[in-house]
């Protein structure tokens, strides 16, 4: 029996005994998912702590409470460790590791190589790897084909590599890793049906593509639609400040169109894992290839632009009640990149709260997901949202459910909102985007 058949037979009685390397928010919810579908699991991290609480049955991603993790822990099925030995007798491996940009806007490919190195040292006949970390196309076969067809191992026949995009949206309750679609491509035919068997027995809508290239691109051409439309709709805001129109009220009138329109909403940034990077991998790739990306440079230009502009909006308001922004008290709300998360990464409240100090601003935050702040240089301790009456200028940077947004409206001194959270509120005192 050849090494496709051994494989497939192990994954159809699920026998087969999967690895997941890399245990963040997107690992640690496909390692859940997996062991609850029947797979033994093996969790392979480089932090101590997150393979230590793991195997306490203690969980830190936000989208798995430790009471889902733990069940898993005590029955055998998951397990975590540092040690990549365990990749000899694993069957599969879902790389699902960081892909950085570096402050040149090109990818960091660190973290994968690393992962695949970390691999090949154990690497062995039979085994299925599937890379699920956000990159350019031809990461899977530029990349990491060569450093793993060595030995005289040939892909397709003695071992099987796949690209499958991550397509997690932390904080979701109607999405999450079991009901996204998961979109797969091999470097041949039979590793796309393994990646594709093997995907089946544990989520809900398997979505094979012809090659790893076209699913790398599906990630980059997701995320790039919504950081170039959130671009255009954050212009459009931009024009509207300047002519006294209320954008919102606008975005609320175009999207009774039931066809031609999606709505998008404008904001003080973009945040997160993915949005905010994801189309740079592109723009760099197709550089390469001689092809200016224009509407990526120019998207990424306008939403980088607008912390400066809250800030500006921040300064405007405090003139307008006779106050400088040098000396100023002004209470950020919310930190983290979304509504109702935990996560900071990207974040356009870390740029607004050093843009603030810059101008001589005395700032002070809440957010009752992000009790600390140490990140991009900014050491800070939440406080209270009770707080904020006491701050010369509010700003709304994330619009967490549980801030008493009818409470703010009435004890601020002055309100810059950046997400319409005080929708159909007026006063004198409330600035909107």
């Amino acid at each position: 029996m050849n090494q496709y058949e051994k494989l497939r037979r192990k994954i159809d009685d699920r026998q087969a005994l999967t690895g997941v390397v890399g245990l963040g928010y997107v690992g640690l919810p496909l390692a859940v998912e997996l062991a609850h579908a029947g797979f033994n699991v093996v969790g392979i991290d480089v932090l101590a702590d997150k393979v230590d609480a793991i195997n306490r049955g203690e969980s830190y991603v936000q989208d798995i409470p430790t009471a889902v993790l733990k069940p898993l822990i005590k029955a055998g099925k998951l397990r975590a460790t540092a040690d990549f030995s365990v990749v000899e007798k694993l069957d599969t491996i879902n790389i699902a590791v960081p892909t950085p940009l570096r402050k040149t806007k090109d990818p960091d490919m660190s973290y994968i190589v690393r992962a695949c190195e970390d691999i090949a040292k154990h690497f062995h006949a039979g085994l299925l790897l599937i890379l699920e970390s956000s990159t350019y196309p031809g990461t899977t076969d530029e990349l990491m084909l060569p450093m793993f067809e060595t030995g005289g191992l040939k892909v397709g026949e003695d071992f099987f590599l796949c690209f499958s995009p991550e397509r997690v949206d932390p904080g979701n309750a109607r999405f999450q890793t079991k009901n996204i679609p998961k979109v797969v491509g091999g470097i041949t035919k039979r590793c796309t049906e393994l990646g594709a068997l093997f995907y089946g027995k544990a989520l809900d809508q398997v979505v094979p593509v012809s090659s790893t290239r076209v699913a790398e691109m599906v990630k980059l051409l997701e995320n790039t639609f919504r950081m170039i439309n959130i671009g255009l709709v954050n212009e459009i805001a931009l024009m509207c400040d300047r002519i006294d129109i209320n954008v919102w009220e606008v975005i609320e009138a175009a999207a009774t169109k039931p066809f031609g329109f999606m709505p998008f909403y404008p904001g003080p940034g973009l945040g997160g894992h993915c949005i905010p990077i994801d189309p740079f991998y592109l723009s760099w790739k197709t550089k390469q290839a001689g092809i200016e990306a224009r509407f990526i440079e120019l998207a990424g230009y306008i939403n980088g632009q607008m912390p400066h502009f809250v800030v500006d909006k921040v300064q405007n308001a405090l003139n307008e009640h006779s106050k400088p922004l040098k000396g100023s008290k002004v209470h950020v709300m919310g930190v983290a990149y979304k509504r109702d998360i935990d996560d900071v990464r990207e974040s356009p409240a870390l740029d607004i709260i050093h843009l603030l100090g810059k101008r001589g601003a005395k700032v002070s935050y809440s957010d009752p997901y992000v009790p600390k702040l140490h990140s991009d240089g900014i050491e800070m301790k939440a406080v209270p949202e009770t707080k904020a009456s006491a701050a010369d200028c509010v700003v709304i940077v994330t619009d967490h459910k549980s801030f008493n947004y009818g409470g703010l409206a009435k004890s601020a001194k002055l309100i810059v909102d950046t997400r319409n959270a005080l929708k159909g509120v007026t006063s004198e005192k409330i600035f909107r985007l």
